[in-house]
């Protein structure tokens, strides 16, 4: 089952549209969902709700800490509240993915996403679920961080709200623990 769902972006008015806080638009649109409203809560460096899937309470957090120093946030969330890696779902960008193409993984490494990097370095594991949502490869490495913190076109944040809203079909499978389920449905 999953506990917590992280959203990993950069915060503040200058990064909120960039590509690289897709799994901020992700934890704020479920939010939104469920009629629930983020709070900032320096204990953990970033901001938290829950919502409720039936009788599961689910958190969100979203690390206030940049994108690089993600870590430390979820790290004191999960000790706080005795969750551990394995019920933690973190959703966040993808090169890898063509753009709007959302798949989940357990595990693995951090593909050069730095927001991953420190998140498996602060918690000593990866064995943590992951929601990857596709923004697409700019084409040359030299071009990625420009990529990422830019905006999306209007035709690319169409692709990437269509591939999150086909995530949040999945979501309740997944906090219930039906990770196979959500797979197959999200995958096919």
């Amino acid at each position: 089952m999953i506990k917590l769902i992280v959203g990993l972006g950069n915060p503040g008015k200058n990064y909120q549209e960039h590509r690289h806080n897709a799994g901020f638009w992700f934890v704020e649109s479920l939010a939104s969902i469920k009629d629930s409203k983020f709070t900032s809560q320096s204990k953990f460096l970033g901001e938290t709700t829950s919502v409720a899937f039936g009788s599961t309470k689910v958190f969100l957090l979203k690390p206030q800490t940049f994108m690089n120093n993600s870590g430390g946030s979820i790290k004191s969330f999960l000790s706080y509240y005795d969750i551990s890696p394995e019920e933690t779902l973190v959703v966040h960008d993808e090169l890898d993915l063509p753009i709007g193409a959302v798949k989940i993984k357990l595990a693995g490494g951090h593909g050069g996403h730095n927001g991953l990097r420190d998140t498996i370095k602060a918690l000593n594991s990866k064995d943590f679920y992951r929601l990857r949502i596709g923004i697409a490869h700019p084409g040359s490495k030299d071009d990625v961080v420009d990529y990422v913190l830019n905006a999306p076109g209007k035709s690319e944040l169409s692709s990437i709200e269509q591939g999150m809203s086909n995530a949040m079909s999945i979501i309740n499978l997944l906090v219930n623990g039906n990770f196979e389920d959500a797979m197959k449905a999200l995958h096919t």
